[in-house]
């Protein structure tokens, strides 16, 4: 009996989770349904709460060594203090809200090669070791997000990667400790002038805050360098052929002698705004999230079979 009680302590013959996700594809804003699947073991197990996480893969600087580390950026406890019984089903049906800065996984149904966002179930066995679960989840962008992309696309730029950078962008309203980069290749007629794009969405329920970094050639435009200039897109631009804008942000761009920061507001909504300054989208709030990506991994899941579990999803993923 000794035996058996230290084995279901270890996690030998104690319950077993399973994530059934009702939406595997969401857009920010939106909500992730599922459920959680919950089989008892060979004995009975008090179960302190079942947590839900969003966990992405985002790029860190520790220790002046690059690296990527998952990162949480949402979080809901779908259930409290329960018992579960040896060899009983049971079934927690949850709703886990998506931020709207949440990074996009997938344009037109194509998946962004190197995004990988997923659903972690945490379910706290008290006195025992925690069980996990992990899903991979499909976030596709917004409407006005999808519209700025194909005006970009139509224009000629070709997409080339993306990316989730810790840190925050100065005088923006960023929320999450991280963002996405979203890079594009120079449509031709740009090509003399810039070499790439960089795109960030910063999107709330009212609007999206488009962050756009012009990579610039050296030559008749100046001495290179990058330009980044933040644009307000609201309801009104989403009713709008949003070519002519494309076309608007890049000559501002590329006229300008020097890199510097520029706050453009589209439609009905103005504010104020900080503007952006030092070389480029590394001009953050330096190593922001590798704290927060390290202390989740470390601290907030301590559990070494969550860490197993998130590591396999992110191998699994690539």
């Amino acid at each position: 009996m000794v035996f058996k009680r230290l084995l279901g302590a270890l996690g030998v013959g104690g319950p077993s989770v399973d994530t059934v996700l009702s939406t595997p594809t969401v857009r920010p804003g939106g909500q992730v349904l599922g459920r959680v699947e919950l089989v008892g073991g060979g004995r009975d197990a008090d179960i302190a709460g079942i947590t839900l996480h969003l966990v992405a893969r985002v790029e860190v600087e520790h220790d002046d060594q690059e690296g990527t580390a998952p990162a949480p950026f949402a979080t809901a406890v779908v259930a409290g203090p329960l018992t579960l019984r040896a060899e009983e089903r049971r079934s927690v049906e949850f709703s886990l809200p998506v931020p709207y800065e949440a990074p996009v996984t997938a344009i037109a149904g194509q998946p962004l090669h190197g995004m990988t966002v997923g659903v972690l179930t945490e379910v706290d066995v008290d006195g025992g070791r925690d069980k996990s679960d992990a899903d991979a989840l499909t976030i596709e962008p917004l409407p006005l997000q999808q519209q700025v992309l194909d005006a970009f696309t139509a224009a000629g730029f070709r997409f080339r990667r993306a990316d989730l950078e810790s840190g925050y962008i100065r005088g923006t309203g960023q929320t999450l400790p991280f963002y996405q980069e979203i890079e594009f290749a120079a449509a031709p007629q740009y090509a003399h002038a810039c070499s790439e794009v960089e795109l960030t969405f910063l999107s709330t329920p009212f609007q999206t805050e488009v962050v756009l970094e012009v990579d610039r050639r050296s030559g008749g435009f100046g001495h290179g360098g990058d330009v980044i200039n933040r644009h307000v897109l609201d309801e009104t631009a989403a009713r709008k052929d949003l070519a002519a804008t494309v076309d608007e942000w890049m000559r501002q761009a590329l006229q300008h002698h020097t890199a510097h920061d520029g706050s453009h507001h589209y439609g009905s909504h103005h504010q104020d705004g900080d503007h952006r300054s030092g070389p480029g989208m590394g001009a953050v709030v330096g190593g922001a999230v590798a704290g927060a990506a390290v202390g989740f991994v470390g601290g907030m899941i301590v559990d070494e079979v969550v860490d197993e579990v998130v590591d396999e999803f992110f191998d699994d993923e690539d």
